[in-house]
């Protein structure tokens, strides 16, 4: 997937209108509308800015990567092994959905 259709992917996810991410990343919506259609380049900063709202790597915004990462970051061990855990849990619940 490239950019601009991670992009507006990641945006609709979040729920967010092109005007609202615009402002989280201090641009216009024009600028996201950009982004999204391909009409312009994101700089690096934007780029990171970007990768920051969206909790997601730049390679993974980039398209480079497919595997989607969630930064932890901040949280304590604890925290980190229920995430942990959720996580296992969803796979095999999605998992046991796919074989139905």
């Amino acid at each position: 997937m490239d950019f601009r259709k991670r992009l507006k992917e990641l945006r609709t996810q979040a729920g967010l209108t092109q005007k609202q991410l615009a402002t989280q990343i201090g641009t216009s919506k024009s600028v996201v509308s950009f982004y999204e259609n391909q009409d312009r380049i994101q700089s690096p900063t934007v780029l990171v800015q970007l990768a920051a709202v969206f909790h997601v790597s730049r390679d993974f915004l980039l398209g480079m990567v497919d595997t989607e990462k969630l930064d932890i970051s901040g949280l304590d061990d604890e925290d980190k092994k229920v995430i942990s855990s959720m996580v296992e849990l969803l796979r095999q619940k999605n998992k046991h959905r796919i074989k139905l």
